[in-house]
């Protein structure tokens, strides 16, 4: 599949490309984009069934991964920087690999290549609360969502894809139904390459200090799939570091990247 992107800049400088993660878009990414294309070409996708991007009844990181190298192809990017956060970065280690020649390094932004237990039911549950035919505004889904995740910035993000259509009617750009369907896909492990070896390109993991994402039993997995890790904690900060702290989490990324040359 072909993703919906965003090409910002045509520097010099090796390509980046950003993933976003569950339930997020491209476009979440715009502020931190803007500064990194200062100095190179980024480029942002929206991942399957998110976004702009097709919806499909599949969604698991052999074929999230695939994704992205067919969108690579179509914009003639041999081998490129690739960032990924959360589920967006499952895709980037999947990538790594399965193509480990098509990328310079890899940037993992708080997520670790394991197995998680579920952890959106809720969520999940109050999206399919929301009777969008009969919607009257924004303010009414936010209250609905509300009664089932109670951080208001979260609920928020969630309904940054709520829009109108043509007609008037509301609607969620991420595919909720195939979401839910592939849960499972969804909350495990990338799969390790046909020979068993791991990604030995450089690699930098970004963690947020108060996120439960990245833990010390997490140490193992990165060693075997991704063993040549730099490890950066941000200090104060959650799941969404890179909003939380977007000035420090786009300096990290920086400066990772200029010492590649």
């Amino acid at each position: 599949m072909r993703l919906n992107s965003q090409q910002f800049s045509t520097g010099s400088q090796s390509p980046l490309v950003v993933l976003h993660g569950l339930f997020g878009a491209q476009d979440n990414w715009r502020s931190q984009v803007l500064v990194w294309a200062q100095d190179r070409h980024v480029i942002t996708m929206d991942l399957r069934n998110h976004g702009m991007s097709a919806h499909d009844v599949l969604m698991d990181y052999p074929s999230m991964a695939a994704d992205v190298i067919e969108s690579m192809d179509a914009m003639g990017l041999d081998k490129v920087d690739l960032l990924g956060h959360s589920m967006g970065g499952k895709v980037a280690i999947q990538l790594a690999l399965n193509h480990p020649h098509r990328l310079r390094s890899l940037l993992v932004a708080d997520i670790a290549p394991v197995a998680y237990q579920p952890r959106h039911q809720s969520i999940i549950q109050g999206l399919n609360k929301i009777d969008l035919t009969h919607l009257k505004s924004r303010r009414q889904a936010l209250e609905l969502l509300n009664q089932y995740e109670p951080d208001p910035r979260v609920c928020q993000f969630l309904l940054k894809s709520l829009y109108k259509n043509d007609a008037g009617e509301f609607c969620l750009r991420y595919n909720l139904t195939a979401i839910e369907k592939n849960y499972a896909a969804i909350s495990a492990a990338p799969q390790a390459a046909a020979d068993g070896t791991g990604y030995i390109g450089p690699t930098l993991v970004i963690k947020g200090a108060e996120s439960a994402y990245i833990l010390p039993q997490h140490q193992a997995a990165f060693v075997s799939l991704l063993p040549q890790t730099q490890l950066k904690i941000m200090a104060g900060c959650g799941h969404w570091l890179h909003a939380e702290k977007p000035d420090l989490f786009c300096r990290l990324v920086s400066r990772f990247l200029v010492k590649l040359g």
